[in-house]
C-alpha cells in the first residue's frame, strides 16, 4: 500500500509541475503580448477603425460566416472521431457535434479549455453511458486531431513560406525553414511506426489504440479544414490592398491560433490581435484591426452565445425529462396504492358480505 501511494503522490506531482510550466508559458505569452499590443495600438485612430468597420460590405461578412461555419462543421468531426476510435459507436452524430461545439467554444472563451471542456462533455455522454476514464480518451484524441493538423499546415506553411512565420517569431526564415521541415519528418515518422501494427498506449483501463495511418490521415485532414476554413474567413475579411497570398496569411493565423491556444487566456484575448498585427505590418493598423474585430465577433463571440444557449436549452430539456419521469413515478406509486387501498376495501366488503351468512349457517345447524 505504501508503494502504490508513493506511485500516486509522484504522478500528482509530476502533473503538477507540467502544470506549472505550462501556466508559466502561458503568463509569459499573455504578457508578451500585452506589451506588444499596447504599444501597436497607443497611435491607433478610433475614429480609422470605425470607419473601416463601416467600409466593410455585408456580401464579406457573410461569406466570412460561412467559412466559419465550415470551421465549425470540420470542429464536429474531433469529438466524432475520437468516439469511435475508442469504441463508443453508439453515440450519434448529432450527439458528437454538440458535445465537440459546446465545449470547444465555451471551454476556449473561458480559458482552462482542458477542465472546462471535460466538464461539459462528461455532462454531455454520462447520459450515454460514457465514463470519466472515456471522456479523459476522447480529450486525447482529440488533442490529437488538434495537434497533427496543426504540425501539418504549420510544418508545410513554414517549409514553403519561412518569412511569413518570421515575422510573428522574429527567427531567422532558415530557421523556420527547418522547424516546418522537422514538423513533417515528425509526422511521416509517426505513419510510418503506426504501419506494422495497431499501437497501444496507456495501461489498463487507460490504453488507446492509435488510429491507423490512413485513420491518421483523416485526422489530420479534419484538423487541416478546421484551420484553413478559419484562415480563409481571415482571408476575406482582409483590407484589399496590398495584396497578400493566402500561404503567407495562413502561416501567420495557424502562428497566431497556437499562441492563443498556449497562452490558455479566454479565447486567445488580445493573443490572436498582437500576433496578427505584429505578422502583418503591411496593412494599416486601423483596417487590420477593424478586420480582426469582426473576425472575433465571427469566431468567437457569436458561436459562445449560440453554444451558451444550446447547453441552457439541453439543461431545461434534462430538468424537463427528469421531472416528467419523477411524475410518471409518483403518478404509477399512486396508482399503485389506491389499487391496493381498493382490493383492500373490496377484500373487506366481500368479507363482511360473508360473516352474516355464515353466522346463519351456524346458528342453524346449532338449533338442529
Amino acid at each position: 500500500m505504501p508503494n502504490v501511494t508513493r506511485v500516486i503522490s509522484r504522478a500528482i506531482r509530476q502533473r503538477l509541475d507540467w502544470n506549472r510550466i505550462g501556466i508559466a508559458i502561458g503568463l509569459l505569452i499573455v504578457a508578451i503580448a500585452a506589451v506588444t499590443l499596447a504599444q501597436l495600438l497607443r497611435d491607433i485612430e478610433i475614429d480609422k477603425v470605425v470607419a473601416a468597420l463601416r467600409s466593410k460590405s455585408i456580401r464579406e461578412v457573410l461569406i466570412a460566416g460561412v467559412f466559419v461555419a465550415i470551421g465549425f462543421v470540420a470542429l464536429s468531426f474531433y469529438d466524432f472521431f475520437a468516439l469511435r476510435t475508442i469504441g463508443c459507436d453508439a453515440v450519434p452524430y448529432r450527439v458528437a457535434a454538440f458535445a465537440s461545439f459546446t465545449s470547444y467554444t465555451i471551454g476556449h472563451n473561458l480559458g482552462a479549455t482542458v477542465f472546462t471542456a471535460g466538464v461539459i462533455r462528461l455532462r454531455i455522454y454520462s447520459a450515454w453511458g460514457l465514463s470519466v476514464v472515456e471522456i479523459v480518451k476522447i480529450a486525447f484524441v482529440t488533442g490529437l486531431t488538434f495537434w497533427l493538423g496543426n504540425a501539418f499546415v504549420l510544418g508545410g506553411g513554414m517549409a514553403y513560406a519561412p518569412a511569413a512565420a518570421s515575422a510573428v517569431n522574429q527567427l531567422p526564415p532558415w530557421i523556420n525553414r527547418m522547424i516546418g521541415i522537422s514538423g513533417l519528418i515528425v509526422i511521416f515518422g509517426y505513419l510510418l511506426w503506426l504501419m506494422p501494427r495497431p499501437r497501444v498506449i496507456g495501461r489498463s483501463n487507460w490504453q488507446i489504440v492509435l488510429p491507423s495511418p490512413r485513420l491518421s490521415l483523416v485526422q489530420i485532414g479534419i484538423g487541416v479544414l478546421d484551420l484553413g476554413a478559419g484562415a480563409m474567413a481571415m482571408y476575406v475579411l482582409l483590407p484589399p490592398q496590398p495584396a497578400i497570398d493566402f500561404i503567407t496569411l495562413l502561416v501567420i493565423f495557424v502562428t497566431a491560433i497556437l499562441l492563443g491556444f498556449l497562452s490558455h487566456a479566454p479565447g486567445s484575448l488580445g493573443v490572436i490581435e498582437a500576433a496578427m498585427l505584429v505578422g502583418l505590418p503591411q496593412f494599416a493598423k486601423e483596417e487590420l484591426l477593424a478586420s480582426l474585430l469582426i473576425f472575433r465577433f465571427l469566431y468567437f463571440v457569436l458561436p459562445v452565445s449560440f453554444a451558451a444557449l444550446l447547453l441552457g436549452v439541453h439543461e431545461l430539456w434534462l430538468l424537463g425529462r427528469t421531472a416528467s419521469s419523477l411524475d410518471d413515478r409518483n403518478a404509477r406509486q399512486l396508482w399503485k396504492t389506491r389499487s391496493n387501498d381498493c382490493t383492500r376495501a373490496w377484500g373487506s366488503a366481500w368479507a363482511s358480505q360473508r360473516n352474516p351468512v355464515h353466522e346463519r349457517e351456524r346458528s342453524e345447524t346449532h338449533s338442529d
